[in-house]
């Protein structure tokens, strides 16, 4: 189905529920393009949820009891792989129908390219999670924290730790710094073997760690001083750093890139499904990515998008030594395997919940 034209909206829904994370992230979505888009159509009102952390979860329970209330779920990559292998959101035959092309013409499937990893899923962002930590630690001797090996050195730099409550990142840089290369990484998690090692390396900080599960936990608990480190998505960091002006700083090396995006739940109503249609194509046009880049530390997913992205009048920064993209903070990075934690990520999760209680 084609979008319809922007001036109208024929035979749409006057409300439409939107899904995300909270936070910063969410804020830069609702001044990026919901704002604008609501100005647009002033009959429109715009519900947002902020459960995109137990999305999966909660669309199989909708689609099971037969009543899906969400119109638009912001959701990880891997994430949308396992809900669109699920039959639990749409699945789009053609995305050049779909999404806007580039200013110069550019299908939109060449202008996201390789992002599109799913044929249920519109990349919005490329994010890290990554970590940060006080500057002003009187116990670490001036020294800080310069690999993510660091966060496991508990006599070089003690105090609590922040990590967030799943597997993914955790059992990667668990098994990096036990010594697996990163190529070896997910063949090495693939084994009861590998699982253990990881588990066993992270036993070695687990009477020190705080575990969070909503991204703006981590910035909460530095600024509070009750961990020294701690794992989050970048652009909350950033916005702590940044907006707050708290004494953290980042620590980049094996950040984990990750994409997230856009899914539709599967079989909504046509005035519902028209709704989220219109308004996906304003939402992830060139402009609007690269104006979520004005909030928040975020790559846009669209290549048309990156050339716009500079100062950000909003918060009077220069975005580009902010991204997770940016050269200097990329020079050791490790990629997702989406398609290998798609595959395994519910089995690990209940093998994570039973680490946890051990």
């Amino acid at each position: 189905m084609m979008a319809q034209d922007q001036a109208t909206c024929e035979n749409c829904a006057n409300t439409m529920t939107v899904v995300s994370w909270g936070g910063a992230y969410q804020n830069s979505q609702v001044k990026a393009y919901i704002e604008p888009y609501k100005a647009m159509h002033p009959e429109l009102t715009v519900v947002m949820d902020e459960s995109s952390a137990e999305s999966v979860a909660k669309m199989r329970a909708m689609a099971e009891a037969g009543n899906v209330t969400w119109d638009l779920v912001d959701t990880l990559a891997s994430d949308a792989i396992r809900m669109c292998d699920e039959g639990l959101v749409m699945e789009f035959d053609d995305i050049d129908a779909v999404l806007a092309p580039a200013p110069d013409g550019t299908p939109a499937s060449e202008d996201f390219g390789d992002l599109l990893i799913n044929d249920c899923f519109v990349p919005q962002i490329v994010y890290s999670t990554t970590f940060g930590y006080r500057t002003d630690v009187a116990d670490w001797g001036g020294k800080v924290p310069t690999t993510v090996c660091d966060v496991f050195d508990l006599e070089t730099f003690p105090g609590k730790r922040a990590l967030q409550k799943r597997p993914i990142d955790n059992m990667e840089w668990a098994l990096y710094c036990d010594g697996v290369a990163k190529e070896e990484i997910y063949d090495v998690l693939g084994t009861d073997e590998g699982i253990e090692r990881a588990f066993n390396k992270l036993n070695s900080i687990k009477d020190q760690v705080v575990w969070w599960t909503a991204g703006a936990e981590t910035p909460q608990l530095l600024a509070d001083g009750e961990v020294v480190i701690g794992s989050t998505f970048n652009g909350r960091l950033f916005s702590a750093i940044v907006e707050q002006n708290q004494p953290i700083a980042m620590l980049w090396d094996m950040q984990d890139f990750d994409l997230d995006g856009w899914t539709i739940p599967a079989d909504l109503p046509e005035d519902r499904l028209n709704r989220v249609l219109d308004f996906l194509y304003f939402a992830t046009d060139t402009q609007r990515l690269a104006d979520q880049a004005q909030y928040i530390s975020y790559g846009p997913a669209r290549s048309s998008s990156a050339p716009l992205v500079g100062f950000s009048e909003v918060l009077g920064v220069d975005m580009a030594p902010h991204m997770p993209t940016d050269p200097a903070n990329a020079t050791n990075t490790h990629l997702y395997d989406y398609g290998w934690w798609a595959d395994h990520r519910d089995d690990l999760d209940a093998k994570f919940q039973a680490w946890l209680t051990q």
